[in-house]
């Protein structure tokens, strides 16, 4: 597929210190098959879905384990442009920008409030061959207890259209990329555990939301949330064995009328 306009989520990956048990888990809660690892790039494995790229899992570098944690990459045609704006903005760079072989340059940053994330400068590897199906990334909200300080960094940080949802007190905003919404901003309300640092929850499309939670469970997975039905889709927030979040969606069964949105 096409490299992704700046700002577009185009990758995901997770660190697993029990590489096995993570491809065991999403293989069956998502279809997943995988590739061999590299190690050259530290056994970094992609994931397939119906042969196409849809995530990848690596275990941590000696020495470095750390909370198992998907992470988020957002395009970028140049990652240390994107760097620079990303410290001017507030935030904080924790890698590269680092080339990696042909396949593209990535760095890890922070937003203010903590969440991690990943910009890719694709060159080989141009990111997700699968959106919006089973088993492919889907959608993804950058969780935070600080909103004002958030929009203000992802507005000088991207080139992003900020709309605000009118939902009744619930405090929304989605980011877009031209006329396509590419990322969600929540507000960590009561709701979410206090000891719970911001974070990007990573939406994984499913055929069967009730299903897919069943088989989480099943396999030690614990749900946080859900299933619900929304205008959006039927979905549901989980962490799995790991402590990895992440969300699932069945976006073709969708409740309720859309709600409206309206520029900031």
């Amino acid at each position: 597929m096409a490299v992704q306009p700046e700002g577009t989520p185009c990758w995901a990956d997770a660190m697993f210190t029990d590489l096995e048990g993570a491809k065991n888990f999403y293989g069956a809660v998502l279809g997943w098959t995988f590739g061999e690892s590299s190690s050259e790039y530290g056994n970094y494995t992609q994931a397939y879905k119906d042969g196409k790229a849809v995530a990848a899992v690596v275990p941590p570098m000696p020495g470095q384990e750390a909370q198992s944690a998907w992470c988020l990459y957002f395009a970028s045609p140049d990652a240390a442009a994107s760097g620079e704006r990303i410290r001017a903005a507030g935030g904080e760079i924790v890698m590269g920008p680092m080339q990696v072989g042909d396949f593209g340059t990535m760095l890890i940053a922070r937003e203010p409030g903590g969440a991690a994330f990943g910009i890719w400068q694709a060159d080989r590897h141009e990111g997700f061959e699968k959106i919006g199906e089973p088993g492919g990334y889907a959608w993804a909200e950058l969780c935070t207890r600080d909103t004002a300080a958030t929009d203000t960094f992802l507005a000088a940080a991207f080139p992003y259209r900020a709309q605000q949802m009118d939902a009744g007190g619930m405090d929304y905003r989605v980011y877009n990329v031209g006329a396509d919404p590419v990322l969600g901003r929540m507000e960590m309300g009561s709701d979410f555990p206090s000891g719970l640092p911001p974070f990007i929850n990573v939406h994984f499309a499913v055929d069967d939301c009730d299903a897919a939670v069943a088989r989480a469970t099943e396999l030690g997975g614990t749900v946080h949330y859900g299933p619900m039905d929304s205008p959006f889709g039927r979905f549901a927030s989980l962490t799995d064995p790991q402590n990895a979040a992440f969300a699932i969606i069945d976006l073709g069964r969708t409740d309720g009328e859309m709600p409206s949105f309206k520029d900031v």
